[in-house]
């Protein structure tokens, strides 16, 4: 294997300061004024190049995802803190009367992925039959059931199909370079038209009354309670969402090997994953906090301060993204590209049969595809008082992800073997 050149900056802290520097460009050009930038914000929406330009930036070697600790960091402490200070404030009642079809679109969603790897390995296939040439643990099958585990529940859950269907190291490190450039070109998609989802929605004839409902009754009390934040303020929230994130951080270190050691059958939901604790326990402890006079906090910036949290995050994922890497094997990135558009498509054509807006299209299909960690980032895109659904679908996406992805790598063992 060729040695990756390193990128021109290698210090975390040099990387740190261009990212916030970025960010504070992209958000001060995006509220000015002059004709030039409100003509370009109108087409471009800010969010979408929070993650562009770090992906640019990756694609350039001026900087590198990963060698960086900057995601591990923003994903493990920044994330689950934002997604505690966007939770104390929910209208959770609000929440479920969104009803079933949030739900719905989110089981299509995984629909999609299942059926979508034999779907689009049986195109390319007849496009390329020597697709099916590998042997052994070099049989490309073996590869995609470890995407088709990543894309319904996430990291665990495609370590866990490597493990079942064994594929070779080498095979594995194609699958993680298609896995994540086309999540992550599908999550800019989805963060383009989450900022103008008015036609979609026109078209697929949505009932959009629940959703507006639920972002106009949050907006009324955080402009009812509305305030300018003391510094004791500001350390509260940031000490109720660190310290969340720390308690969440120690119950995980607990739980996660507990479960590893004395219920290793249960790994398959993700129990052993420390990750999967974290999130499930913030979020929980944020819902918790929703009942008590933490909520109140939402109107001296709480919500606000998650966002910050929460685009350095959009940040670090945006860095992890190589743009060039889709030159090195053209074919097998065809074959996801194609798996994405079977999944969406199914998603917007159940959409239109019950009427369902675009928002539980984009919000379900990233809680499949990208996990916990991006789909508050594209429900948010859509509102912030919306983040907590993103993450309560993912958080049922650790659960299906082995059994999904064992069903499509079947699927896609007998086709190879026809």
């Amino acid at each position: 294997m060729e040695e990756s050149t390193a990128p021109f900056l290698t210090n975390d802290a040099v990387v740190f300061g261009l990212l916030m520097a970025t960010l504070a460009f992209i958000f001060t050009s995006s509220s000015s004024k002059h004709p030039f930038w409100v003509k370009f914000y109108r087409y471009v929406p800010a969010v979408l190049l929070c993650y562009f330009i770090p992906a640019v930036y990756n694609s350039m070697g001026l900087i590198s995802g990963e060698s960086s600790n900057l995601y591990k960091v923003a994903s493990r402490y920044l994330l689950p803190a934002s997604l505690v200070l966007f939770t104390i404030s929910v209208d959770l009642k609000g929440i479920l009367r969104l009803g079933p079809k949030a739900l719905i679109l989110f089981l299509t969603g995984t629909v999609g992925i299942i059926f979508g790897g034999p779907v689009s390995l049986l195109i390319v296939g007849w496009i390329q039959p020597d697709l099916y040439s590998g042997t052994g643990p070099d049989e490309l099958w073996r590869g995609l059931s470890t995407i088709a585990g990543s894309w319904i529940g996430g990291g665990a859950n495609q370590t866990a199909m490597l493990e079942v269907f064994g594929a070779s190291p080498v095979l594995f490190g194609q699958m993680i370079a298609v896995d994540v450039l086309v999540a992550n070109f599908w999550m800019a998609i989805l963060l383009y038209w989450a900022a103008k989802p008015e036609k979609i929605d026109k078209f697929l004839k949505a009932d959009t009354s629940a959703i507006y409902e639920l972002r106009d009754r949050i907006a009324k009390a955080r402009e009812a309670s509305i305030a300018i934040p003391s510094l004791t303020d500001i350390l509260l929230i940031l000490g109720i969402g660190f310290g969340v994130t720390g308690l969440s951080h120690y119950c995980a270190d607990f739980l996660a090997p507990w479960f590893e050691a004395n219920h290793p059958e249960w790994n398959q939901y993700s129990l052993n994953s420390a990750f999967f604790w974290i999130v499930v326990i913030a979020t929980a402890l944020g819902l918790v906090l929703s009942f008590t006079k933490a909520r109140h906090l939402e109107g001296v910036g709480a919500s606000r301060l998650g966002s910050v949290l929460l685009y350095v995050m959009v940040a670090t994922i945006g860095m992890q993204m190589d743009l060039g890497a889709v030159l090195d094997n053209p074919i097998l990135f065809l074959i996801g590209i194609i798996w994405i558009l079977f999944h969406v498509s199914l998603m917007l054509f159940v959409a239109w049969l019950i009427r369902a807006p675009f928002f539980y299209v984009a919000v379900g299909s990233q809680a499949n595809v990208g996990g916990a960690a991006s789909a508050p980032i594209v429900a948010s895109a859509f509102d912030a008082s919306l983040a907590s659904v993103g993450v309560l679908l993912a958080v049922l996406g650790y659960a299906l992800g082995t059994y999904g992805a064992y069903i499509s790598g079947l699927i896609m063992q007998w086709m190879s073997s026809q």
